[in-house]
C-alpha cells in the first residue's frame, strides 16, 4: 500500500468527493479513484458509500481513518525529523504571496533560492485574498499584517512602514501638498478588498493625527495594479513601502509628506502547522529577513526613509 494511495484517502474523506480530492492534489480524477480502490482492495473493504449524488464514509471508513491519518502524521514527522538532523534541503514549497510583492519582489528572491538550493521546488499562489492554508492546499504564506489564528505558526520578517507617494510628473502638474489635509484636492489611487473600498487615509505626525476622505477615478482589487497606476502619474497611493521601494529607489515615485506616516504593517512568514516548518522555509524566512533589511537600508540611505525598520 503506497503512502500516497493513502494521502488521495484522506483527501476525499475531507472533501467527501474524489474529483475534489484530485483537484487538491493537482491529478487527475481516474487517477484519485484508482488510488481510492487500490486501498480498498489491500484492506479487503469500502471505505467510502457512494451514491450518484454523493460520497460518504463507510462504517470501516469511520473506524480506518483516524488511524491512517494519525499514521501519517507519525510518518511525516518522522521524516521532516530525519531531514532536520542532516540539514536536508529538499522538497516542495508551496507558498502563498500577495500581488505586488510575489510579481516584482519575492519571485526574483525565490529564483535566487532555488539557484541555491536546487533540490527545492516551488507552488506559488499569487493574490491578496486571504489564504485558507487547507483548502488551497498551501504550506506557507508572505503576508502584511502579524497572524490572528493561534493554530497557526509563524516568523515576523520586518516592519514595514506605510508611504504616501506619486509620480514626479504628477506632482509637477498638480503640485505637492504640504499636508495631508489638503490631499482633497488630489486623486487618490483606491485598493479594495472584500467589496471594502480603503478610500479613508490616516497619517500620524507625533500626536497629531489626521484622517482624510480622498475621491478617486480608480479602484482596484489588485495591489499591483495600483502601484502601475501611481507610476504612470494618475494620482497619489498609500502602500507599503517595501511593495514601492524598487519605483521609490529609482526615481519613479517621490516619497511625498514624509513627516507624516501613514498606516504601518509587519511582514510575516506563517505556516499552516509546525510540520511545515522544514529546513528550507526556516533558510527563506532568513533570506527574506536579509533582502528586506538590504532594501531598507538602501532606502535610508537615498534619504526615502528616515531610519531603517526593525
Amino acid at each position: 500500500m503506497l503512502i500516497e494511495d493513502l494521502q488521495v484517502i484522506l483527501k476525499v474523506a475531507e472533501f467527501r468527493s474524489i474529483t475534489g480530492a484530485a483537484e487538491s492534489l493537482d491529478m487527475r480524477t481516474a487517477t484519485a479513484s484508482a488510488a481510492v480502490k487500490r486501498v480498498e482492495a489491500s484492506l479487503g473493504v469500502e471505505l467510502f458509500l457512494r451514491s450518484t449524488r454523493r460520497l460518504r464514509l463507510s462504517a470501516a471508513g469511520e473506524r480506518y481513518l483516524p488511524q491512517c491519518e494519525q499514521a501519517l502524521k507519525m510518518l511525516c514527522t518522522a521524516k521532516q525529523s530525519m531531514k532536520d538532523e542532516l540539514d536536508i534541503v529538499d522538497g516542495e514549497l508551496r507558498i502563498a504571496i500577495s500581488s505586488d510583492l510575489g510579481r516584482n519582489m519575492a519571485l526574483p528572491w525565490l529564483d535566487e533560492f532555488m539557484e541555491k538550493h536546487p533540490k527545492v521546488s516551488i507552488r506559488v499562489s499569487i493574490s491578496d485574498s486571504n489564504i485558507d492554508f487547507y483548502r488551497d492546499s498551501v504550506d506557507v504564506a508572505l503576508r502584511y499584517g502579524s497572524p490572528t489564528d493561534a493554530s497557526v505558526y509563524g516568523f515576523k520578517i520586518c516592519d514595514v512602514p506605510g508611504i504616501l507617494c506619486a509620480a514626479p510628473d504628477y506632482l509637477k502638474k498638480h503640485g505637492t501638498p504640504s499636508h495631508p489635509a489638503q490631499l482633497n484636492d488630489y486623486n487618490g489611487l483606491f485598493y479594495q478588498m472584500y467589496g471594502v473600498v480603503y478610500d479613508q487615509w490616516e497619517f500620524t505626525k507625533g500626536d497629531e493625527k489626521v484622517k482624510v476622505k480622498m475621491t478617486s477615478n480608480r479602484i482596484s482589487n489588485d495591489a499591483d495594479l495600483v502601484r502601475r497606476w501611481c507610476v504612470a502619474g494618475h494620482g497619489f497611493a498609500t502602500k507599503s513601502s517595501l511593495d514601492m521601494s524598487a519605483d521609490l529607489l529609482a526615481g519613479r515615485l517621490v516619497n511625498v509628506l514624509p513627516e507624516y506616516q501613514p498606516r504601518s504593517t509587519e511582514l510575516w512568514l506563517v505556516c499552516s502547522n509546525k510540520q511545515s516548518i522544514t529546513p528550507a522555509v526556516r533558510l527563506l524566512r532568513d533570506t527574506l529577513r536579509i533582502k528586506c533589511s538590504d532594501i531598507f537600508q538602501q532606502m535610508f540611505k537615498q534619504g526615502i526613509l528616515k531610519q531603517p525598520p526593525n
